[in-house]
This record gives C-alpha cells, sequence and structure tokens, in this order.
C-alpha cells in the first residue's frame, strides 16, 4: 500500500467534508481499503499534523467522525475574520443562498437546494462561519430536517431594525425565488451600505 498517496487522497477527501466529517466505514468505501489500513492511514495523517508544528490545522476524531480542524493556537486570528463578515468576500453562490434565507426563512437546506438547483452544503457553511445564518429549529416531518434564518448580526451588518425591513421584492415574483431577486436583494443592500456609510 502506498501510505503517501493514500495520506494526500484521505487529507483531500476531509477538507472536502468540512465539519460533516467523514466515519472510518466512508473512508473504507471511498478508498476502497480495509478497515485496518483505512484507521493505519488515518493515525499515520494525524501524526504528520501533530509533528509539524508550522500547519494551522490537525485531525481530530469527533463522535467516530474525523475531520480536519484548525489549531487553538490560531483562534484570535479566526476571530477576527469572522467577526468582520463581508459581503465582498462571498461567493455568488453565498450571496444567492443568503438571499434565499433571508426572504423564505426559516427554511431547510433541501428547500434552498430546490430553489437554487445545486448543494448549498459550503454556502451555508461560510454563511453560518460568518455569523451571518443560523440554525433557527427544526422541520416537521420524516428526518425533522435544521431550519435556517438570518442572525441580529445579519440585521446589523446591512443596517436593518428588523426583516420587515427587507428591500421590497418585484410584485411579479412568483412562488421560485430566481437569481434576478438575488442580485435586487444584494443591489437594495449595497445602497442601504453605501447610505450609512
Amino acid at each position: 500500500m502506498d501510505n503517501i498517496k493514500w495520506k494526500g487522497i484521505l487529507e483531500s477527501l476531509l477538507f472536502a467534508a468540512g465539519d460533516e466529517g467523514l466515519s472510518l466505514k466512508q473512508v473504507c468505501s471511498v478508498l476502497e481499503l480495509n478497515e485496518e489500513e483505512a484507521y493505519e492511514t488515518l493515525q499515520d495523517l494525524k501524526r504528520d499534523y501533530e509533528e509539524n508544528q508550522e500547519r494551522g490545522i490537525y485531525m481530530t476524531e469527533l463522535a467516530g467522525t474525523f475531520q480536519l480542524v484548525t489549531k487553538k493556537c490560531n483562534a484570535d486570528y479566526l476571530k477576527r475574520l469572522v467577526e468582520s463578515p463581508n459581503v465582498s468576500s462571498l461567493s455568488q453562490a453565498a450571496l444567492e443562498t443568503l438571499a434565499i434565507i433571508a426572504y423564505k426563512q426559516p427554511i431547510t437546506r433541501v428547500e434552498i437546494e430546490q430553489i437554487r438547483g445545486v448543494k448549498t452544503e459550503r454556502p451555508i457553511h461560510t454563511l453560518t462561519s460568518k455569523g451571518l445564518v443560523k440554525e433557527v429549529g427544526r422541520a416537521e416531518g420524516t428526518g425533522r430536517a435544521y431550519l435556517f434564518g438570518t442572525t441580529k448580526e445579519f440585521l446589523d451588518y446591512f443596517g436593518l431594525n428588523n426583516l420587515d425591513e427587507l428591500p421590497p421584492l418585484p410584485e411579479n415574483v412568483e412562488d421560485d425565488f430566481a437569481e434576478d431577486e438575488a442580485d435586487l436583494f444584494f443591489e437594495k443592500f449595497q445602497e442601504t451600505m453605501d447610505s450609512n456609510d
């Protein structure tokens, strides 16, 4: 087994998995390794992170899943990044997701994906880490999916007292939320931000 090759692949997989991490079973399945080989590779990668003090991340195991996390010694810098949400640093996907959540909240990830037509795990993670959205409850029914809504920081950032002050959408908007509405949403917010400066 070429452990160096597997460690590189495993690192990519853990990065892509984000906060959800990967279970040993998932690692075995994707890498087509038995449990012993997969676990050995995970432990080798973990040792690499622990031995290299210059790295800003390390691997941890939480509740049976392995994930990449940032080192605690860098917490002050990460806090500065999170506490200064900058809309211009958000991707188009994150902006669209934020607009949908702002207007349709509370809303599940699946509902957001139905509107956008693509996966939204990463944009939601970005918005949550910047403090603009949060989990606000659970949906009724099978699976009880998380519901997302905007935060007080969202209101503060855009200079709003409450959600009633959101820019109105055009009267001809159907039930489906289109990209045009997301663009309008952020045009209006840009105006609001500019007028507050």
